[in-house]
């Protein structure tokens, strides 16, 4: 368990940035009732740079009342989805097709908000230089049920490709993508931060697809905030003031991504504040306000319906697994 101890610094950098909103609570909090609850609990993943507003909330969400603020270390191979359906996690981030997924196998629980609209980069060798070019390649995953498989699938069949019959997938949970493909032993991968950064210093491969940049993936959430359906129903208040610290804090990684990064590296959530900066910079944290959240669920789960991942309707699984009530008031509460 890990918690972050550098209030002083925190809040003095908060101030310094000129800030002080993000502590104060905006008049219509000052009216609601406390929490029902004073604890939380959220995932802690070394590296995880792309979930830094869950990451970096700690200050904002004890600012919110949260006085039992935990940062819990999943197993390595932990489906987080089924932590938070049980009840171990209270709240958590992961990727569209992965709350798509853990919603159709009807576990309890609920997307509240999209947390950035890109982060991955889809790096390939010189014989691949473009996303129909990966006819007949090897592209390196985890699984065939991990996020970077489906992520992939679905950006090779965008534009026509079987990725069933027309991709080599090379399967390695005990060895990562990056040391594979750098090894010459596969054509390209799926990276998420710190991964893209790590390669451009090594400046070895190229990016044929960044979802940050490129249509229409970019046009969508690609990280999603989601809460145990359990705690949403039982603790409202609470809900909504964790997602208020988590929000204002994706406000702050879009314009202080020096402090962050800092952050990131005093809360142990990684050890290269470099690379933490770079991807703070290039991720859009910027979008929450103006993307909607049911758009992005809307279009991953018409994608993956297609190619066969999950079988129910969309409107199914937004009815099912989503709640946008809270995001729908704190939009209003905190207009820029």
């Amino acid at each position: 368990m890990h918690t972050f101890q550098n209030r002083r610094r925190f809040l003095a950098g908060l101030t310094a940035t000129g800030a002080a909103g993000f502590i104060g609570a905006p008049p219509s909090a000052s009216a609601e009732p406390p929490p029902e609850t004073a604890t939380v609990r959220l995932p802690w993943q070394f590296r995880a740079f792309c979930e830094a507003p869950k990451n970096v909330a700690g200050e904002l969400l004890r600012a919110e009342g949260f006085t039992d603020v935990r940062y819990i270390e999943p197993p390595s191979d932990a489906d987080w989805n089924a932590l938070l359906a049980s009840g171990e996690m209270d709240f958590s981030a992961d990727f569209s097709p992965g709350h798509i997924t853990a919603i159709e196998a009807g576990l309890p629980v609920k997307v509240l908000a999209g947390l950035h609209s890109g982060c991955l980069e889809l790096i390939a060798n010189d014989s691949v230089r473009g996303i129909a070019d990966l006819k007949g390649k090897r592209v390196g995953v985890f699984s065939l049920t991990s996020i970077p498989h489906v992520l992939v699938t679905l950006m090779a069949a965008y534009v026509g490709l079987d990725p069933a019959k027309d991709i080599q997938w090379i399967m390695s949970p005990d060895v990562s993508a990056p040391q594979l493909f750098n090894e010459g032993k596969i054509d390209a991968f799926l990276g998420a931060p710190p991964e893209p950064q790590e390669q451009h210093a090594l400046k070895f491969g190229h990016t044929i697809l960044s979802t940050t940049l490129d249509a229409p993936w970019s046009q969508y959430f690609c990280c999603m905030l989601s809460a145990n359906a359990d705690y949403v129903v039982r603790y409202p208040v609470a809900t909504k003031r964790v997602l208020r610290a988590i929000l204002k804090t994706a406000d702050l990684c879009a314009s202080d991504p020096e402090l962050v990064a800092r952050q990131l590296v005093d809360g142990k959530f990684t050890d290269r504040y470099n690379y933490a900066l770079e991807a703070l910079r290039e991720t859009r944290y910027d979008r929450w306000r103006e993307f909607d959240p049911e758009d992005t669920m809307r279009f991953y789960a018409l994608r993956m319906q297609e190619v066969g991942f999950i079988k129910t309707d969309p409107n199914t699984i937004i009815a099912d697994g989503t709640d946008w009530r809270f995001l729908n008031e704190l939009k209003r509460e905190l207009k820029t």
